[in-house]
């Protein structure tokens, strides 16, 4: 089936188009005009980004490991790469209460979440070089443009995207600054929007790329980056810790502290969103742990600079979709590359796109698209990606089907002894989105008052990400039911949307005596959260108009 083209819109014929300029969908970009020097080619090469800048809406811890980079630029240093602050030491605790910590001893830690020759970076501010290189490379990268709608060839496969229409109102009629959008259709599209992307759910879908897999697992990564004072700054050290405050309400994840240069500290932490309580807020367990007692001495007298948030994929290799179908590629956290035995993915989702650069190499060279599957598991199984991915495999679902202690303990003994090899492969079939038990079947949960000075609210913390969306335009949040929210969410669930969005986009009005569900879509920071979560699985995540969202300055 065709795609009904838009008789409007302008298309533009290149030979590849990269949705998302992040840190996969830039690798490909790069690896791409790498190949063509070395192969004396000419490609045209298009990357799409739909935050306002290249790496406006970055977010990550973040700890990379530089076996990717090394590969894709190996003068990264003389190149001056912001990698700044090598990994000096690493502690790992179990936190018990909000003043007790069971240091772990080096020993007893998984080994893949040693981090020597590793680095604590802002991951916005190596995806804004990464973008550098890609256009010095000759690729053409459009910021600012979201792309909105793949197109399809007549025989079904992929044929490119189309950018969406700009100055359309909440009505869905055109405003004077109405533009249609445009189409690029390509010779091979890569989908490398992060996690849930809005497009690579709608193939994943399509194409049966999961078939046979196990269900895709997500947690929700919050951070906060701060200024502390000199005494309590420790540049390298790589903090983290497991337990509480998520070991109080039954739910499992991890928590972080890295100390970058100039005083700075990232902080954060990671909810697996399988948890079953529906009182649950991630953002307010971000403040409790900042609350305890082997955190607060870091950040006294200490200012907050930057706050965000973002889903991540944690499935592992069991949950990997195929990433190839007719005409384009899934890559990165899109398909669910991280590794995260290691507490960091960033080289596995960059790999991920060079891999897919170098199948698309050598099908544009041989001319047989029909071998892009084939090709592109056969380079994927031939790299240490492969290998790396399926030593990890059982890490997140243990944790998942176990929790931090059982869980965590066997990824010890699978890592450390066995290096992954351990002939057990653990899967979770249960779906984050249907873990929740009934709101009568457990007690709210008082979360305590911020003080503005450790501990913040949402709309303090929300101005911070500078998120903006053009007011006039039709909500990106979408419902497929808008009964369901009051109907069944709130007696059901005492609608977890308020809780569980970390940027207090959803929420329960009274209007004459008589509960509202309101959407507050402006303040999205595209977390994904909420098309993850909801219980009855009624919002769906859509691009808003290009430009609008986050605009992260160095997460």
């Amino acid at each position: 089936m065709t795609t009904p083209h838009n008789s409007e819109r302008e298309s533009m014929e290149v030979d590849v188009v990269i949705v998302g300029a992040g840190p996969a969908g830039l690798a490909t970009a790069c690896r791409l005009m790498q190949l063509c020097q070395e192969r004396d080619l000419e490609l045209s090469v298009v990357v799409l980004e739909k935050a306002a800048s290249v790496g406006g809406h970055i977010i990550s811890g973040a700890v990379i490991e530089p076996t990717a980079l090394n590969e894709l630029f190996p003068d990264w240093a003389d190149l001056d790469a912001p990698l700044k602050t090598p990994v000096s030491r690493d502690e790992i605790f179990f936190f018990s209460s909000g003043s007790r910590a069971l240091k772990v001893p080096e020993w007893m830690a998984p080994r893949t979440m040693r981090n020597h020759g590793n680095y604590i970076v802002s991951l916005a501010q190596l995806v804004r070089w990464l973008g550098e290189q890609a256009e010095g490379l000759g690729v053409e990268v459009y910021p600012g443009f979201a792309a909105s709608e793949v197109l399809f060839d007549a025989d079904g496969s992929v044929m490119g995207v189309a950018t969406g229409d700009m100055g359309v109102s909440k009505l869905g009629e055109r405003k004077p600054t109405y533009e249609p959008g445009m189409e690029l259709h390509a010779k091979f599209t890569v989908f490398a929007e992060g996690c849930r992307g809005h497009l690579g759910k709608q193939m994943i879908e399509r194409f049966s790329l999961d078939e046979g897999k196990s269900p895709q697992h997500y947690g929700i990564g919050l951070k906060e980056l701060w200024r502390v004072e000199a005494s309590t700054h420790d540049p390298g050290l790589v903090v983290h810790s497991a337990g509480w405050p998520l070991s109080e309400h039954g739910a499992s994840g991890g928590a972080f502290l890295y100390h970058l240069e100039d005083q700075q500290v990232a902080l954060g932490i990671i909810v697996d969103l399988n948890y079953d309580n529906p009182y649950l807020s991630p953002f307010d367990e971000l403040q409790r742990f900042k609350t305890h007692s082997a955190i607060r001495p870091t950040l006294v007298g200490g200012e907050r600079l930057s706050y965000g948030a973002r889903a991540i994929s944690k499935g592992g290799l069991n949950s990997l979709p195929s990433m190839s179908m007719p005409g384009a590629f899934l890559i990165g956290c899109d398909a669910g590359t991280l590794n995260f035995s290691k507490i960091k993915g960033t080289h596995t989702a960059m790999k991920s796109g060079m891999i897919a650069a170098e199948t698309i190499a050598e099908l544009l060279h041989s001319g047989d698209a029909t071998s892009a599957k084939h090709l592109y598991e056969k380079n994927l199984k031939e790299s240490w990606l492969y290998p790396e991915l399926k030593a990890s495999r059982n890490f997140g679902p243990a944790i998942h089907k176990f929790g931090p202690y059982i869980g965590g303990a066997f990824n010890t003994i699978d890592q450390n002894w066995f290096r992954g090899k351990m002939p057990i492969n653990i899967t979770d079939t249960k779906q984050d989105h249907a873990c929740l038990r009934s709101a009568s079947e457990v007690d709210p949960i008082d979360y305590p008052k911020p003080d503005g000075v450790l501990t913040f609210d949402k709309n303090s913390s929300v101005f911070l990400t500078n998120t903006n969306h053009e007011a006039d335009q039709p909500v990106h949040l979408r419902l497929t039911d808008s009964e369901i929210p009051i109907q069944i969410n709130l007696p059901k669930w005492a609608e977890p949307a308020q809780r569980y969005c970390p940027a207090g986009v959803y929420e329960i009005l009274e209007e004459d005596s008589k509960p509202v569900f309101q959407i507050n879509a402006q303040n999205c920071i595209h977390c994904k959260t909420c098309d993850i979560k909801d219980p009855s699985q009624n919002i769906t995540w859509v691009v808003p108009e290009g430009g609008g969202g986050p605009k992260y300055p160095a997460m």
